[in-house]
């Protein structure tokens, strides 16, 4: 092989780009597609009850519950994880079923009742469930903390309504907070800490039993 062998662009296609380029340009204004304006969000009136409290807003449309809550709402103890419904951080309780509010927009909501984590208690008064986490350490980083903690009061309420699980052994009796019922119905949020144990340990003192 020649020791001068050069790569690179040619004459000849430099030749060619250039005389592509001038074509194009030289395309009369009434051959070239037309520039649509652009179009305005559509904005609708969102009403809803967060954390017993009366919200209206105007929102874009397509704004998920997620983004209201923190963007518009300032409730940024619901966190945005992987924002395609895979780890359950954002996870919040609707009427009293557990969602993941990355995956549902804020006008599907009008007039329902939505709880997070702000909503469950305080740091003078907390929730049961929370202080089970801080008691059995069920958490490290605490990122998905809050939609642990409200994932797992919604698994409980769901126990005790009867609602079966996929880890059910017999679905004619009513279902029990057990160890593995308690990993089945949380398998949904994802704790890349690994305080899976210790979350399970909270869920059954809250439940009453031992994990």
């Amino acid at each position: 092989m020649a020791d001068n062998l050069k790569f690179g662009p040619t004459r000849r296609t430099v030749i060619a780009a250039g005389a592509v380029s001038a074509a194009a340009t030289s395309i009369p204004a009434y051959a070239r597609p037309p520039q649509l304006p652009a179009k305005a969000p559509t904005v609708m009136p969102v009403s809803m009850e967060v954390n017993g409290k009366t919200q209206r807003m105007e929102l874009d449309s397509r704004t998920t519950l997620l983004d209201t809550l923190r963007e518009h709402l300032k409730l940024t103890g619901t966190k945005k994880g992987c924002d395609h419904g895979q780890c359950g951080a954002c996870t919040v309780i609707v009427n009293g079923k557990r969602i993941n509010s990355c995956l549902s927009l804020a006008v599907q909501h009008q007039g329902d009742k939505v709880t997070t984590i702000e909503g469950l208690g305080s740091p003078d008064n907390l929730h049961a469930m929370q202080a089970a986490f801080i008691k059995h350490d069920g958490y490290q980083c605490g990122y998905c903390t809050p939609g642990q903690i409200c994932s797992a009061v919604a698994v409980l309420d769901e126990i005790r309504a009867g609602i079966p699980s996929h880890a059910q052994e017999d679905i004619t009796k009513a279902p029990k907070p057990s160890n593995m019922e308690l990993r089945e119905r949380m398998s949904g949020n994802i704790c890349r800490c690994g305080a899976y144990s210790n979350i399970a340990d909270a869920m059954a003192e809250v439940a009453g039993g031992t994990a």
